[in-house]
Parts: C-alpha cells; structure tokens; sequence
C-alpha cells in the first residue's frame, strides 16, 4: 500500500488582528417604536438596546466584509495575496451561488484564494475560528481571512414585535495564523436541530417562484425558547470551553458572547461565576444583534473602551439558528 503523506499539525494558531466596519447610520429605539407599537423603555428593559446601527444601500455584505478585512490585513501587517483561505461566514448575502467570500477575495485583489462561506447564523464566527484554525495548524494555509457580516435589515419585518428592535448590520473581520504558542483553543461546537424552528428565515426561495407567493423572506424568531435555550444550555458550553484550553475562569481576562441580548449575556455570566475583574462585552447596547459579526465588533468596542489589550485571554461563544453553537478560548491580538 503506497503511503500518502500528510501534514503533522504540530503547529500551533493565533487571533493576527481585527478589523470592523459600522454602518454610518444608528438608529435609535425612538425611530422604531411606532411600527411596532412598542417603548423606549420597554427595548432596554427586554433587550439592552439602545440603538443599532443600519446599513444604507450602498453598505452591501461584501463592501462592509472588504472594508473590515482591509482593516485586519493592515492591522496583521499582511497583504490579501499573502491569504491561504478566505471564510464568510453570514446568513444574509442575497445570492445563493457563488459565495460572498469569493466577491470579497476578488475585491480585496486575491481572486486566486481558495473562499467559502459558512452558514451557521450567530455562530458562525466561532465555527469560522475553529476552521481556520485547523487551516493553519494544519499547514493547509499560512493566513485565513474570517469574516463575519450580515445586512439583516434586508431580511427584517420592520412591523414584526419580536425582531424589528433587535437585528442590526455591520462586518468584522479577523487575520488567523501561524504561532509559536497555542494562540487559539480547542472549538466545542454542536446543535439542537430538534429547535431547528426557533428561528428561521421564510418563506423560502422556492415559495417565492409562486405568484401568489406570501411575501419577501424575513426572519422569524419564537424568543422567549431561544432566550431559555441560551440561557440554560449555553453556560455549560462555555464552561466546556474553559475546561478544554486548561483555563479556569479566575484567569479568564474577557468573556465575549454572541450579541443577543443583554439579558442573556448577564444570566450567562453569573450562571457561569465569573470574577468581576472579568471584562464583559455588552456591545449590544449601540450595535444590536448583528448575528455572525457581533462577536468581533464586540471585541473592537472593547478595545475602543480600554477594557481589554493585546494578550488577554478571552472566551468567545456564539449560539444562533439551528439551533448551534460553537465556543473557544483565544489570546486577543
């Protein structure tokens, strides 16, 4: 038997740099409240949004992916043909084939870069860093372009009480490479398809070939399953977490969750013990639910508030539709 030769992944990965882009408009929970019969207060309350920010029509997936991955390949100081991979993951760009990290590795001048796309909602950032992970350790690629990005104000009923005030736009994207220490820890990773229907997008493309066809599709969301579901089922994951990369949560710097909801992200906390030292991304607050971008927004707005520096051990986890989820402890860049 001819023996096929592989590589012997005793490389170690690491978190290069992050890059955003925010959409230049943020809207206020005053400018919703009408279509939905709701309150200021009564966002804040249920949500801890404040206000989110929504892209324009020039703001596309891929012009706000391109602009965030700009941003990361200067902050690694690399250049887009330096790129082994480029991952997307998103669940709101308007085409289904081919992907958005094709457009993006063509716009950022590396159209020959092996791109794909993950669609796993607000997990997909963290399904992405596993991947790119495993890319690098691997040797199967040097640098990996992850970027997570939605437009979900296109796919949002802007009459619908449950999800009007909570989804948002916006891109992050990060830099993933080679080191010399474990940078990034193991992915713990999974899914309830039995709660598939929590939250999901329809009609589907199909239903729209009919003419007496229901609508545009937006996202339909039974919050109050998803809310016990992230808050009982998602603190043992990050624990998990924890476990795998050997930390424990008294060393613990940052804990960076999916942008759901600030009750979520405060039941998780202290359902999971954490020191008060600990910084806590709340980005929620002016950004809103940006799905698969929230997790790297987060991050930067940390930074921006001089609540985490480069080196810091963070936790991140998303959890999304599927329902799935995916956590892993990193060092910050």
């Amino acid at each position: 038997m001819v023996a096929i030769k592989s590589p012997s992944m005793q490389r170690h990965s690491k978190i290069m740099s992050v890059g955003v882009y925010r959409p230049r408009r943020s809207v206020p929970n005053s400018e919703i409240i009408a279509a939905i019969d709701s309150s200021d207060e009564w966002i804040k309350e249920r949500s801890g949004i404040h206000a989110r920010r929504i892209a324009s029509d020039d703001e596309s997936v891929v012009s706000m992916s391109v602009a965030a991955a700009k941003s990361a390949l200067e902050r690694a100081g690399i250049s887009a043909e330096q790129l082994g991979a480029v991952i997307c993951a998103t669940v709101t760009y308007p085409f289904q084939t081919p992907s958005a990290a094709t457009d993006i590795a063509l716009q950022l001048g590396a159209p020959k870069v092996p791109a794909f796309d993950i669609s796993a909602a607000c997990a997909g950032f963290c399904y992405g860093v596993g991947i790119a992970s495993d890319l690098v350790r691997a040797g199967t690629a040097e640098y990996v372009l992850l970027v997570g990005v939605e437009k979900l104000s296109d796919f949002t009923d802007p009459t619908d009480r449950g999800t009007a005030f909570i989804f948002a736009d916006g891109a992050g994207a990060v830099i993933i490479g080679p080191s010399d220490t474990p940078g990034i820890g193991p992915m713990i990773w999974g899914s309830d398809a039995t709660a598939r229907e929590a939250i999901m997008m329809e009609p589907s493309w199909v239903d729209l070939r009919d003419p007496d066809s229901i609508g545009w599709p937006d996202i339909k969301m039974q919050g109050q399953a998803v809310f016990r579901w992230a808050v009982y089922q998602m603190a043992p994951v990050a624990l998990e977490a924890l476990s795998a990369a050997g930390i424990s949560a008294e060393q613990l710097d940052a804990f960076i969750p999916h942008q759901a909801n600030e009750r979520i992200i405060d039941a998780m906390a202290k359902a999971m013990n954490l020191p008060e030292r600990v910084a806590i991304a709340r980005d929620i607050r002016n950004s809103g639910n940006t799905s698969a971008a929230s997790i790297p927004l987060a991050m930067d707005a940390l930074y921006q508030e001089g609540a985490i520096k480069s080196g810091d051990t963070a936790l991140l986890i998303g959890f999304g539709a599927g329902l799935v989820y995916a956590a892993q402890v990193v060092q910050l860049p």
